[in-house]
């Protein structure tokens, strides 16, 4: 079956380099097949840029395009009614962009290794190789245990070890982490790293429970500071440098959700006093002193009050660089929190840090309906987050398998890449290209820039440090929109029509 697809691809008189060879329910592209000796990508040689007077247009659609693309030409138009008028203006700018990337588990790694070393080789490069893939610039490693591992561990469960004498790594960094994201900075040396703990060692904590109403002890706040000092050194010594970490996952978990994954608490004012006491001045000491710490990793619900108390004292402020975001919840919380937030506290970048969606759906009759609806979540989420100050975005498990997982405390979750080890395959859903539409195109250091958009087209746009304008556009219409393009610099316009719920990337030169 796999021979004959290809095959059709080649007949077809495309370039084979970069076709989607499509995985269809009844008819519908659900996702794009890649195996150890073809994976759809971008060709290595492919002009960055398009001749004067032009601009490269890429599609991806629910109708089955992926990643299509076209040169189409600047130039006058015939005013329409019926139009979208868009305008763009690269003179007024916003936040600067720090770059997209995915998380590290425990479950990528172990379903990375079901594969065969060529397949595995293909999965990576289609997310961090800069010339075929994704270009990803960001990795999220988690310190220790999450819900996305397969038991319980920390770096040190010796009870009452305040020297931290039997701190030490485990088999899940050795085997599942380090060497995959070590080849992502293979692959592309811009990579940055974030790390983010979701508990400390039980013996730590108040309750000494894995999950619940659960606080770190302040006997052992130095402890713990340590503790993430310990984990940057033994990162650095296997190649990784840690660009920043975060204050914990998702503190307020265990008090509003009764979350059944592990977690700690913190309030603002118990965490401001151990950033400033204890973990900041900790980094500072140590030959991390570079290494960013980031407050809050947790939805924007809790935004700004969260920070506040951190932000405004003027021990923790200073150690601090920006806030983390995590994207749930948000159908019930106002964008413009994240506005709120930066207006305070304009000198501390945000970045999201976390974003998923679930249940999953592979194998399941679910697949063909909210496959599309899943990507389409996706672009939704990161146009209205670069709206909004943001200046990064991490999925998080780079891969998982049929079943969302394995997860050991049964959050089971979807994912942009599905692992199949029984056909040596990968699938991409459109969760996948969504991303990539940003972070392909994005580079780190463009400005985010003003563009307009309408309630049937959303859209973003930056300026990259080359030069080049990248306009991001979704058609939520489930009809064809004409759309008229001003570009106030260029005193040009573009007129395009965008396919039905597609996705649509403009790059020119401004």
């Amino acid at each position: 079956m796999w021979k004959t697809l290809v095959l059709i691809a080649f007949l077809s008189g495309k370039g084979i380099a970069n076709d989607c060879v499509p995985y269809r329910v009844d008819n519908e592209v659900i996702a794009c097949i890649c195996n150890a000796t073809y994976c759809d990508g971008f060709s290595a040689d492919e002009p960055e840029v398009p001749k004067e007077g032009s601009f490269y247009w890429y599609v991806t659609n629910k109708q089955g395009l992926r990643m299509k693309k076209s040169e189409l030409k600047f130039g006058s138009y015939e005013k329409s009614v019926s139009s979208e008028k868009l305008t763009v203006d690269s003179s007024t700018k916003y936040q600067t962009i720090i770059g997209f990337g995915g998380g590290f588990t425990e479950s990528v790694g172990i379903n990375l290794e079901k594969l065969s070393p060529a397949t595995r080789d293909q999965l990576m490069r289609a997310y961090y190789d800069p010339k075929t893939g994704s270009k990803y610039t960001l990795g999220r490693i988690p310190v220790a245990v999450t819900d996305f591992s397969t038991r319980y561990y920390t770096y040190d469960d010796v009870a009452n070890d305040t020297s931290l004498k039997y701190f030490a790594l485990t088999k899940e960094d050795y085997d599942y982490k380090i060497p995959y994201a070590r080849k992502a900075l293979e692959l592309n040396p811009e990579t940055l790293f974030l790390g983010a703990a979701w508990t400390a060692p039980l013996w730590m904590k108040i309750s000494g429970n894995l999950n619940g109403l659960s606080f770190l002890r302040e006997e052992y706040y130095q402890t713990f500071a340590n503790y993430l000092v310990k984990f940057l050194d033994e990162y650095k010594r296997n190649g990784l440098d840690i660009w920043a970490i975060t204050t914990g996952n998702e503190p307020l978990s265990s008090l509003t959700l009764n979350a059944p994954y592990n977690t700690m608490a913190w309030t603002p004012q118990s965490v401001t006093d151990w950033v400033a006491n204890y973990l900041g001045p900790a980094l500072a000491s140590s030959s991390h002193k570079r290494t960013l710490i980031l407050a809050l990793d947790d939805n924007r619900v809790l935004l700004p009050w969260f920070v506040e108390s951190t932000f405004k004292d003027e021990n923790a402020t200073k150690y601090v660089a920006g806030t983390a975001v995590h994207w749930y919840f948000d159908n019930i919380t106002p964008a413009n929190l994240l506005d709120r937030t930066h207006d305070k506290f304009p000198d501390k970048f945000l970045i999201m840090t976390e974003s998923s969606v679930g249940p999953p759906i592979w194998d399941t009759p679910e697949v063909k309906s909210l496959s599309w609806q899943h990507g389409e979540k996706y672009v939704l989420g990161i146009i209205e987050y670069m709206n909004h100050w943001t200046t990064g975005w991490l999925d998080w498990n780079l891969a998982l398998d049929k079943a969302g997982g394995p997860n050991w405390q049964h959050v089971n979750l979807d994912a942009a890449i599905i692992v199949n080890p029984d056909t040596d395959e990968f699938y991409k859903l459109p969760i996948y290209y969504a991303i990539q539409h940003f972070s392909r195109f994005v580079d780190r250091g463009s400005a985010k820039i003003f563009v307009t958009d309408t309630d049937t087209i959303k859209t973003t746009a930056f300026l990259t440090p080359a030069g080049d304008v990248v306009v991001v556009l979704y058609n939520r219409d489930v009809s064809p929109t004409h759309v008229v393009l001003e570009d106030v610099q260029k005193g040009t316009t573009l007129s395009l029509e965008l396919s039905p719920q597609s996705i649509n990337t403009l790059k020119y030169k401004q």
